[in-house]
Order: structure tokens, then C-alpha cells, then sequence
């Protein structure tokens, strides 16, 4: 029988990740996994990426608007989720 690799989802408690959803981008920590959406800490709206590689590589982004509190993103509406290998952003720019 062939082996099973593990899962490499990004989805997962405690990771930092970018989420492109139908409207926006947000950055931030999964604390949170459930059938409906998953919760964000230190979560921030990404009005503005760049050039999307240049930010995904050096973690420089364009826009940012930090949320002050946890902020649920539904999945309903999510189109893609990578790891975040930067320091989240929490300073508005």
C-alpha cells in the first residue's frame, strides 16, 4: 500500500496565513476552525499587496488596516490560503 503523505494545508490552528477571499486579503493567526468560518488574531485587512509574488516572497505589502480585535473570515467566500512565513502585520499603512 503506498504511503499517505500528510496534509500540508495551511489551515491549521496556530498558523499565520494570507487569505484571499472574493473582495479582499487578510493576514493574520488561525485560533479558530469551524464549518462555517475560521477566527483570526492579530488579523489585518490587505487593502493593497503589490505585486502579489513580491509580497508573498519579502512580506512587504502596500496597504494594510489592522483589525483591534479577532475577526472571523467565512469560508463560504475564501478563494485561496497560504502560510504567512513573515511577521504578521499590525501597523496601519
Amino acid at each position: 500500500m503506498p504511503s499517505v503523505a500528510k496534509s500540508k494545508s495551511p489551515i491549521k490552528i496556530g498558523n499565520k496565513v494570507l487569505i484571499r477571499t472574493v473582495t479582499h486579503y487578510h493576514t493574520g493567526k488561525i485560533i479558530e476552525i469551524n464549518k462555517d468560518h475560521l477566527v483570526l488574531n492579530k488579523a489585518a485587512w490587505i487593502a493593497d499587496t503589490g505585486r502579489f509574488g513580491n509580497a508573498l516572497e519579502s512580506g512587504s505589502l502596500n496597504e494594510i488596516e489592522p483589525f483591534k480585535n479577532p475577526v472571523a473570515v467565512f469560508i463560504s467566500a475564501i478563494i485561496d490560503i497560504t502560510n504567512w512565513t513573515h511577521d504578521l502585520p499590525e501597523k496601519q499603512k
